[in-house]
């Protein structure tokens, strides 16, 4: 099973810009598809962004599509969350997930990173 750290949130102004990490054990992590969650509190955990295991292929939740854009490393066994125009409703634990077949529900993944936060302030 890949196990999942990720880092580089933190607090940004409105506007600004974060890039967020997520290193990946095991050497069959180009073999799965990645994905981005968030959980905001009181909320349910939603889905982000996902990317296939060559890197072709990405899906974004309609809230941050043309502001953030996934990639992924094979080589470094790590994937990538850039986020631009940060607004605060964007506040939220990020987590990166990893699984075979992955999708749009947390429920679609089997391995999970134990989130970093993100913080924009208005």
């Amino acid at each position: 099973q890949v196990q999942l750290v990720e880092s580089g949130g933190g607090l940004v102004q409105a506007g600004g810009s974060l890039r967020l990490s997520c290193a990946a054990s095991g050497r069959t992590f180009s073999r799965y598809r990645m994905g981005w969650f968030r959980q905001a509190p009181g909320k349910e955990r939603e889905f982000v962004a996902a990317i296939t295991w060559s890197g072709g292929g990405t899906n974004y939740a309609d809230s941050v599509k043309g502001r953030f854009t996934i990639s992924r490393d094979n080589a470094k066994n790590t994937v990538y969350l850039q986020m631009n125009s940060l607004k605060p409703e964007d506040t939220a634990l990020y987590f990166c997930a990893a699984d075979t077949i992955g999708g749009y529900y947390p429920t679609d993944y089997g391995a999970w990173g134990q989130g970093t936060q993100v913080t924009v302030s208005s």
